[in-house]
């Protein structure tokens, strides 16, 4: 039988940590074992994670300082590693979310039956004191079920960490995770895709396996919002990364040419007025580069749209 390890990674979360442990003990497929890394927490954080150590198959390691949710998860996967084989699966586990009760089981028996990478469940959404705001993450953000490897690519991602199992083999493409990945489940995704060599790396379903916890002091989440020349910006800067790492060599040429050509587009959009030379390549990429648009109509405006650079954009849309 296959083996689950979970990697939770914490930071001053005190105030639910316990919930959430609780739901791993009410798990109807029990982990094999939990990885914590606890990011330098000074509340009280450590002695409830030590508190459980006799209920789960708990192995806690801890920053002396905290350095970032990006480093700690880095960690708790090194070490995991050592720990699975091929066939084993991961989790990734927040602090401040509760775990419905078969979310192990689902998604251990998606991954089997896909074929895939990596598969990933919805969530129910609820606030700091429990309640459902929303039955639906996906359909509350948004963010379509799939996206093509060139989506994300170009910084388009559809999937939250917490709500994710992947298969173990993934470890030698994820690890280290760079530095420049500001967000690791963004990483993970993209090595899934990519170790694919085609668009089948990641699946979905449709059930929610956790509850997705969207409070004030959440790390990332709703609460995280940039301008447009700042989401562009952040996708310039993870396209470019992917570039320097020797994941592009694996990527197919198309994959190659259109990344190569995605920052160059990029990069004159935030510098230049008028850009009407990528008209062509924008109307042929248009649903890898608008994956959240729908419908001829939504296509036909977006590549329009997209010949203007930031510089008219932001002068007379109002955009910033």
């Amino acid at each position: 039988m296959s083996k689950i390890g979970i990697v939770l990674a914490t930071y001053n979360g005190e105030k639910y940590l316990s919930q959430m442990l609780d739901s791993l003990l009410a798990q109807t497929r029990p982990a094999d074992f939990i990885v914590a890394v606890d990011d330098g927490s000074t509340d009280g954080t450590t002695s409830i994670l030590e508190s459980y150590e006799g209920r789960l198959p708990l192995q806690i390691s801890r920053f002396p300082k905290n350095q970032g949710h990006r480093a700690a998860f880095s960690k708790a996967l090194e070490l995991a590693q050592p720990q699975l084989g091929e066939n084993d699966m991961i989790a990734l586990a927040d602090q401040d979310d509760i775990w419905l009760p078969q979310k192990l089981q689902l998604l251990e028996k998606a991954l089997q039956e896909s074929g895939a990478n990596l598969v990933f469940g919805d969530a129910q959404v609820i606030d700091g004191e429990g309640k459902i705001i929303s039955e639906s993450w996906r359909q509350k953000t948004g963010l379509p079920e799939h996206l093509s490897l060139k989506s994300i690519l170009t910084g388009f991602t559809n999937v939250t960490g917490c709500m994710t199992i992947f298969k173990a083999k993934l470890l030698q493409q994820i690890l280290p995770i760079p530095e420049q990945a500001a967000v690791h489940d963004q990483w993970i995704t993209f090595c899934a895709s990519a170790e694919a060599k085609n668009d089948n790396g990641v699946k979905s379903i449709n059930a929610p396996v956790i509850q997705y916890r969207i409070h004030g002091q959440n790390a990332i989440g709703l609460g995280e919002t940039h301008t447009w020349t700042g989401n562009l910006k952040l996708n310039l800067q993870w396209a470019k990364m992917i570039l320097t790492t020797p994941h592009f060599k694996e990527l197919t040429p198309s994959d190659q040419k259109f990344l190569k050509k995605y920052i160059a587009y990029a990069t004159d959009l935030l510098s230049k007025p008028f850009i009407p030379q990528y008209l062509v390549w924008i109307a042929q990429n248009a649903s890898h580069i608008y994956p959240h648009v729908k419908g001829i109509p939504g296509f036909i405006s977006h590549i329009l749209y997209g010949i203007f650079g930031a510089p008219i954009i932001t002068r007379f849309s109002g955009k910033k």
